[in-house]
């Protein structure tokens, strides 16, 4: 009957409506505790990658069918790229998931890398590792801009199906985007945005 199918939805967890069109990443913010100093882990790009050569960022990479959840994506794609074993990758929580306006999801997971010693870079992805203290981002002031997301129809578009035609007020999104530097270098984008989360809960 209809009715028992609607009662089984009950008790189900929510996703994020339209979850299954996104591309989805996972990433892990790493900590190195080092002389009673904590350090913040960044990557710089390799610079003969095709997506985003030569910029900051964590550790991580694309979901694969294969891996057992987010969290195990991101405890993969790190140990891929920094020559780590799991073991080495003491997850501490997740952080909160960022749905991006370009059809993306990232799914954050805080750690500490117990074996600094151990690190074996891949040199086709990773260029080099920034170790920046956490106690500097803690006091650092960011530069801050708004970014604003619009929409664009297409020529298709049946704006004859919606009040006010082609008159109709679309909604304009906006977000904080922040800017960190480091040695010459420009922590933004993603990256920034969940740093950035990441020091208001340690703040909060």
């Amino acid at each position: 009957m209809l009715e028992d199918k609607i009662r089984s939805v009950q008790g189900r967890r929510p996703k994020v409506l339209g979850h299954a069109e996104t591309l989805k990443s996972a990433v892990i913010v790493p900590l190195i505790t080092e002389n009673d100093e904590i350090y913040v882990v960044f990557e710089k790009r390799a610079a003969t990658l095709k997506w985003q050569p030569g910029e900051i960022c964590f550790p991580g990479g694309r979901t694969e069918p294969c891996d057992k959840g987010t969290r195990a994506s991101a405890v993969r794609e790190t140990c891929e790229e920094l020559g780590l074993s799991p073991d080495d990758i003491e997850i501490i929580a997740p952080l909160d998931i960022m749905v991006h306006p370009a059809n993306c999801m990232i799914f954050p997971y805080l750690a500490f890398i117990n074996a600094r010693h151990q690190i074996r870079l891949n040199y086709q992805e990773v260029e080099r590792l920034l170790f920046v203290p956490l106690s500097y981002l803690l006091e650092a002031k960011p530069q801050i801009h708004n970014v604003s997301v619009r929409m664009f129809m297409e020529e298709d578009f049946p704006f004859e199906l919606i009040p006010q035609g082609k008159n109709y007020p679309l909604r304009i999104g906006n977000y904080w985007q922040y800017f960190y530097f480091w040695e010459g270098e420009v922590i933004w984008g993603m990256t920034s945005r969940i740093l950035q989360h990441f020091i208001d809960l340690l703040k909060s």
